[in-house]
């Protein structure tokens, strides 16, 4: 569960130093302007928004991990009340 850890300590990180994007809709415009270095998925994405952010990630070459973490939990990591199926790190 190290890398897990890892990872959600990485999140919390940047999130203190402002560099977290959130959202669908979100991610899809800083990666399309190139501004990511990685992308999070929660472990419970829909299959539409982990498939179009995953292709196009591929393509740019930006690395995508799945969390251990759901959506709901991913949530209370970024200090949010609501659900957050994905999160990208600026660069």
């Amino acid at each position: 569960m190290a890398d897990g850890e890892d990872q959600i300590a990485e999140i919390k990180k940047n999130l203190k130093e402002d560099k977290i994007v959130i959202g669908t809709k979100e991610v899809m415009r800083e990666l399309q302007k190139g501004g990511l270095s990685k992308i999070f998925f929660a472990s419970n994405p829909s299959a539409k928004t982990e498939g179009d952010i995953s292709s196009y990630a591929r393509v740019i070459g930006c690395p995508t991990e799945k969390l251990a973490i759901p959506n709901d939990e991913l949530g209370t990591v970024c200090k949010k009340q609501f659900f957050i199926s994905v999160v990208g790190i600026k660069k």
